[in-house]
């Protein structure tokens, strides 16, 4: 066959395309064309390649280039617009859902397991209803996130349900940071904008009875498993809302788990269970996330059942595990700016309640005073924490917030005081590793002229420096001197091996 009659027999193969159409006709499989006009191409230009002809998808979207590099401009944005599509479902059943289930929500009265089920009834039926098609991934991520928004709180929920998470912070809508296992790490999560930061944050504070707004930009609250939130809010957080969790653990933490995170020594925590239990006036002191009242709570566990305990704190977060626990939280001034009650007045309310025991979560101010009134006058075996850089500066800070309860006492009396009331500093202190450990272990001893003497029974040794990972490889060791508080707790029938107190023991 000659050259003119094979390009007339390729030609004669391609059916005539419909007028005014720009592609094959109609039922045409695109890879039959595709061959025959390579045929055709070969035929025209012996001894060349043809450039392969893309194959056009049917199903793409018009416009877009089918030959396009996947990944590409093309491809990308329609990426970008699958994200907005779900979050317009997201909306538009998060409305509907608020719609049906109104006042239900907000109803103090109703148990919160019935009410997680309605929600997640009620939005499955929603999402059953949406004429849009939307994939098995779609629907879980709508049903969590909506769950999270409504029953949680919103996009730090994940976080919040992370047993490695210690802490998770909010600074404004757009920047939410963690500490996991002891290090500050940033998250991709975002709040919608600031109004849905302030709607997760009302919602924590309004279940235990505290408000924010613009006349009262400051508050400290707590979760329901006693995790300890402090928000602030605009004018005061220039760059919007920020809002600080610290966690506790589901289960709290007892004496066996410090040891064996090294925050203290077998020899230590034998030594402060007998301190507790022989009923010495007790201050755990330390920075800001060094794990006080962690510690706090082990101690508490050394208190024998059969005493009266009576808690005060700003916001309820103590642990105990004894039967006989009174627990008693402050209040803040209501819109009015009346009906505050501080920690000053639970603490001198807490002498007419018989106490065996005062716990103080935290001394912050004028309160000092009548805690140390507290520990003269019989309520032996109290204990409290306050922040502060070592022992020394712990009496400091409480003799500083003492003077400002007004009362104009004479410095050496202030100093008496605390000589004769407080026993035992033990302070605590976070690494730069994030591990936090006990650090000292000082027994308050008396007046000398104008100065307390202090003693210290047990010293972090840093000795030992830090290994590759930059982790502490130091120890509590104890320096070999015998507490002179040991005739006070013989009175409470407690003893103490003489052995603790070796200096090459561990």
């Amino acid at each position: 066959m000659s050259l003119t009659d094979r390009l007339a027999a390729a030609r004669g193969a391609r059916p005539a395309e419909p007028a005014g159409t720009g592609g094959p006709a109609a039922g045409r499989p695109p890879a039959a064309e595709d061959a025959a006009t390579a045929d055709l191409a070969a035929l025209i230009s012996p001894g060349t390649t043809a450039a392969p002809v893309p194959v056009t998808d049917p199903a793409a979207p018009a416009g877009e280039d089918p030959g396009a590099e996947p990944g590409g401009p093309l491809s990308r944005r329609r990426g970008m617009a699958q994200p907005d599509r779900v979050e317009e479902l997201k909306r538009t059943v998060h409305t509907q859902l608020l719609a049906q289930l109104g006042p239900q929500l907000y109803d103090t009265e109703m148990d919160q397991a019935e009410l997680d089920t309605r929600v997640r009834s009620v939005l499955l039926d929603v999402l059953g209803a949406q004429d849009r098609p939307i994939s098995a991934a779609e629907r879980s991520r709508i049903t969590q996130e909506i769950s999270d928004d409504i029953l949680g709180h919103g996009p730090i929920e994940e976080f919040l349900r992370d047993p490695e998470v210690s802490e998770v912070m909010v600074n404004g809508p757009a920047s939410v940071w963690l500490e996991r296992n002891g290090r500050l790490v940033p998250t991709d999560a975002r709040f919608d904008d600031e109004d849905h930061l302030r709607r997760t944050i009302d919602k924590i504070v309004s279940r235990i009875g505290r408000r924010v707004d613009e006349s009262s930009p400051l508050v400290d609250a707590r979760l329901a498993d006693g995790s300890r939130v402090n928000a602030v809010i605009p004018p005061l957080a220039i760059d919007g809302s920020a809002l600080t969790i610290r966690k506790f653990s589901a289960d709290p933490l007892r004496v066996a788990d410090l040891v064996r995170f090294g925050s203290l020594t077998p020899r230590t925590a034998e030594f402060l269970d007998a301190c507790v239990r022989g009923r010495l006036n007790i201050v755990v002191s330390g920075s800001t996330g060094a794990g006080k009242t962690t510690t706090l709570n082990v101690l508490s566990d050394f208190i024998p059942t059969d005493e009266r305990i009576v808690t005060i704190e700003d916001a309820a977060e103590l642990q105990l595990q004894q039967d006989h626990v009174v627990r008693l939280e402050s209040r803040p001034a209501n819109i009015e700016g009346k009906g505050a009650i501080h920690i000053r007045d639970l603490v001198r309310n807490s002498l007419r309640m018989r106490p065996d025991r005062i716990i103080v979560g935290e001394v912050r101010d004028a309160s000092a005073l009548d805690m140390l009134q507290a520990m003269n006058t019989g309520h032996d075996g109290s204990i409290c924490t306050l922040h502060s850089n070592g022992p020394r500066d712990t009496l400091s800070r409480l003799e500083t917030m003492v003077l400002m309860a007004g009362m104009d006492l004479p410095v050496r009396a202030i100093r008496e005081q605390i000589a004769s009331a407080v026993d035992l500093v033990v302070h605590q202190a976070r690494f730069k590793d994030g591990t936090r450990t006990i650090t000292h272990i000082t027994e308050v001893e008396r007046m000398e002229g104008d100065v307390i003497t202090l003693q210290d029974v047990f010293v972090y040794d840093h000795s030992a420096g830090f290994d590759a990972h930059g982790r502490a490889q130091g120890r509590l060791r104890a320096t070999g001197l015998r507490p002179k508080f040991l005739e006070k707790m013989a009175h409470a029938n407690v003893t103490v091996d003489p052995v603790l107190f070796a200096t090459d023991g561990r």
